[in-house]
Parts: structure tokens; sequence; C-alpha cells
């Protein structure tokens, strides 16, 4: 199915960000139950459903052109939003191979690749760019290897060197993140950037998840989905950029609830590189208005009864606290 793509739009300011019709259908709505537990919930990566977000291993939608112009506006504002140990040099070639493969096989109506060797030709005809290159050599690139590939992809990424029977957080591109910061949790282990998430510890999830992802081998990469909400349709809700944002947590009403308020999913991606044997952690992020979602029913009402019943703990974990009772409340009109 061919991706039409629109002119860019804004994730701050002015606030330009809509979903089309088919952009709502297509929401990877998170909840399969009335009420929200912690999981695993990890599934291999099989591409499936044409026209969803599951079809490939990296989605490109609408707001291909909009993400990408936020992600060159927030690399020129903060450069440490993209962070590559040296070790790491491999595994970002290994990642934009991975890319560019699937992008040309799977839009090939915006994306070709030709390979003679080391020499490789991208074409991005979505962003109008073209670009010769010798595989492995920097200096042929405008930005170092991981940099570039994702100033042309949709969604953040982290790269996870895997030793001493853990995995730690030693490259990425992030800078759409759901209020955490790369260049804070740089070279953590897999533990110790997952500390701030409540109840989920001591439920066990974060062992299972670990002794799970070690095992992940390439050619078999596996997805989940995870979840928050947003104030306005804004991407980079990083620690960094909190005095920007963070208030605005404080300005839900009964009046805009519905137009402020996102629902804000991440499709998260993981896949064992061949090469260098790192994991590649991808995380497309999907926001969506309440007054959009609630034009799908079933969606509105298992939304209301998760939001209603969700763990204290855990709604303020996801910074929900300030305004969860006025959302419930003008969730419940479609609750009955």
């Amino acid at each position: 199915m061919s991706v039409s793509i629109k002119p860019a739009q804004t994730y701050r300011g002015d606030f330009t960000y809509r979903n089309s019709e088919r952009a709502i259908a297509r929401f990877p709505f998170p909840f399969p139950d009335d009420r929200y537990m912690y999981s695993v919930n990890i599934e291999p990566a099989t591409p499936r459903d044409p026209g969803s977000v599951f079809e490939h291993h990296f989605d490109i939608d609408e707001h291909y052109r909009s993400e990408a112009a936020e992600r060159a506006l927030v690399l020129e504002q903060d450069p440490r939003r993209c962070i590559v140990m040296p070790h790491m040099e491999t595994a970002s070639w290994d990642s934009l191979d991975m890319i560019m493969h699937h992008l040309a096989a799977d839009y090939p109506e915006w994306f070709s690749l030709e390979c003679d060797g080391d020499r490789w030709r991208w074409t991005n005809r979505a962003l109008d760019l073209q670009q010769t290159f010798t595989f492995g050599d920097a200096a042929t690139l405008p930005y170092g290897p991981l940099e570039y590939v994702m100033r042309q992809t949709q969604g953040d990424i982290a790269l996870l060197d895997q030793r001493d029977g853990d995995l730690f957080m030693d490259a990425g591109v992030v800078t759409g993140p759901a209020d955490w910061s790369l260049a804070f949790d740089a070279g953590m282990s897999f533990k110790q950037w997952h500390s701030p998430v409540p109840l989920a510890h001591q439920m066990g999830v974060f062992d299972r998840a670990l002794k799970y992802l070690l095992g992940i081998q390439p050619g078999s990469p596996v997805r989940r989905l995870n979840w928050t909400l947003t104030i306005n349709p804004r991407l980079d809700t990083s620690s960094e950029t909190w005095h920007t944002w963070g208030s605005e947590r404080g300005q839900v009403t009964p009046e805009n609830v519905g137009s402020v308020v996102h629902l804000r999913v991440e499709l998260q991606f993981m896949a064992r590189l061949p090469r260098s044997n790192a994991l590649m952690f991808s995380i497309r992020t999907y926001l969506c208005s309440m007054a959009d979602l609630v034009t799908n029913p079933a969606w509105a009402r298992r939304l209301h009864r998760v939001l209603r019943d969700l763990p204290e703990p855990v709604a303020e974990y996801k910074g929900m606290s300030r305004y969860r009772a006025t959302l419930v409340d003008w969730l419940g009109q479609f609750d009955r």
C-alpha cells in the first residue's frame, strides 16, 4: 500500500500536527483488556496486517516529513541527543544497513538503494536527498552513519551493547523521548535505566524481559507496545526540556481535555545486529488526541476503564496525576 506523506507540520509552538482519518484508523491502540497490567508483552516482529503499523519493520506514515524536520531542529539545538561511544561504530553501520535496505524494499516509491560492493547510492525522494558513500567510511557521509540514517527515519533508536550478561545503552539518536534523557542514560545497564518504573520490578517483569532480550538472534526481531499520555502533540518531552512542557500538565480543563491530551504509544522494535551483535532498540512514537481517539467507541470505553482503575503509582509515573480525574470524567460520557 502506497504512503501519502504530508507537508511538514509542527510538534511545538503552534502545534499544527493533525492525524488524518487513515492515521487514526491505523493508530496502535495498546490496551487488549479493560485493565492495564505490566507485562513483558513481547511478540515476534512478523510483518502482518497490510496498511497497519505492523506491516513493516520500520513504519513510514503521513508524518514522515514532520518528524524529520523536528529531529533536525532538536539535533541543532542539542547535539547530545546523538551519542555513539567508540565501540559502537560497527553497530551504527549495522543499523544504517538494516534501515536502508528495509526502507528501500518496503517503500520503493520513496526510497532506493544501490550497492556495488562497499560503494552505495542512497536516494530519499521524500526529502529530496541523494548520497553516494563508501560503506564503513564515515568521512563519505555528512554525519556519522547512525545520525545520517536516523535523520531520515521516524522514531528514536538506542543501540545496546551486550556484555557480562547485560545490555548497556551505549549509542542512540533520541529526539522525542517520553520524559527521559539519552545523555543521562548513556552507559547504563538495562535495569539501571528502567529503575524509575514502579511495581514492575517487584513483579519480576524486567528480569524476564532481560532474559528474553539477551536471547534474541539475528533474523528474529521482536516488538512490543508501550504507552503514556502527553499534553499537546509534542514529541520532544525529554528531561532536558522539562521547563518547556512540564507546566502544560496543569493546564488541562474540562473544556480543552479532548484536544490537548494525547495518547502516546511507542511501537518498540528489537533486533539483533549481525556484525556487531548489538541489540537495536527502535522506539516509534504515535500520537492521538482524545477527541480523535473517541471516534472509535470501543477505544473510548476501554480507555476510560483503564485510566479509571490505573494504580496510583503507575499514574504518577506516567505523569497524569494532575489531570487524571478531569480526563476520566470526560471519557466517562463515552462509557455508558
